[in-house]
């Protein structure tokens, strides 16, 4: 069987309101974004790989670098919409979508791969999550955690800690369900990423700020790879410092 043609896009929107022009944040003097995309263009499974962005200085500064960027509507209630206008120009060649985070710029291509692997399993969606290691990080509304059933399927997504653990585990019943850390990427069939979008937001993803609950709340099934380790995101002036500080003592540059 041909394997379907893969789309990459990295969301790149100009507003946020913990970090001003976050894909524009520099770090070691490069761009945020242009981190994202200095990474996924190395991944040769993706056929073609677009920044979509609704900023004129955005697509700038991608272009200088060589990377492909595509303008698109400022008013996307979430990065999946704004995924869907790049693959809907892109035509049905593309029987793959891969949504790239723009502030995850240390994404593995391994992370990547686990999650179309769920898609080649037959979900509609897949994605990836990563055992939580500390209490601090399990109570962090920044951390989105994800619950799954037996065969990998996504129960429930929430900036609230789950599972809740009500009192020690038994010690003759099964083995303690370790949680887990959503990391933010996703990989599409196209015709997936047509009906997520199509839904329009829901109750839950504006309750939560999760748009992954919009796809379960309308019966999509979304398949989570477990990982080892979570990216770092960013999404404040700390995040960006503290990124900053692990890259130089690793001794990283461009």
């Amino acid at each position: 069987m041909t394997r379907p043609r893969i789309l990459g896009v990295i969301p790149a929107r100009i507003g946020s309101t913990r970090l001003p022009a976050k894909p524009l944040q520099p770090l070691l003097g490069v761009p945020l974004v242009l981190w994202s995309w200095r990474r996924a263009r190395k991944m040769r499974f993706l056929d073609r790989l677009v920044v979509a962005t609704d900023s004129e200085e955005i697509a700038r500064v991608c272009r200088e670098a060589g990377a492909e960027a595509e303008m698109t509507a400022a008013d996307h209630p979430s990065g999946s919409d704004r995924v869907w206008e790049v693959a809907r120009r892109a035509g049905p060649e593309y029987g793959i979508v891969v949504n790239l985070q723009g502030d995850e710029p240390l994404v593995e291509e391994a992370s990547i791969r686990a999650a179309l692997e769920m898609v080649e399993r037959g979900f509609d969606v897949g994605s990836c999550a990563a055992p939580i290691g500390s209490a601090e990080e399990f109570r962090d509304p920044s951390v989105v955690k994800v619950v799954r059933a037996r065969d990998g399927g996504a129960l429930y997504f929430s900036r609230a800690g789950i599972p809740c653990r009500q009192g020690p585990p038994s010690p003759s019943g099964p083995a303690p369900v370790r949680p887990l850390h959503h990391v933010g990427i996703y990989v599409y069939r196209r015709d997936a990423l047509r009906r997520w979008v199509a839904f329009g937001p829901s109750g839950l993803e504006r309750e939560e700020r999760l748009e992954q609950l919009r796809a379960l709340e309308n019966g999509m099934r979304i398949g989570v790879a477990v990982v080892p380790a979570a990216p770092p995101g960013v999404d404040t002036p700390e995040d960006l410092a503290r990124l900053e500080r692990r890259l130089k003592g690793a001794g990283a540059g461009q």
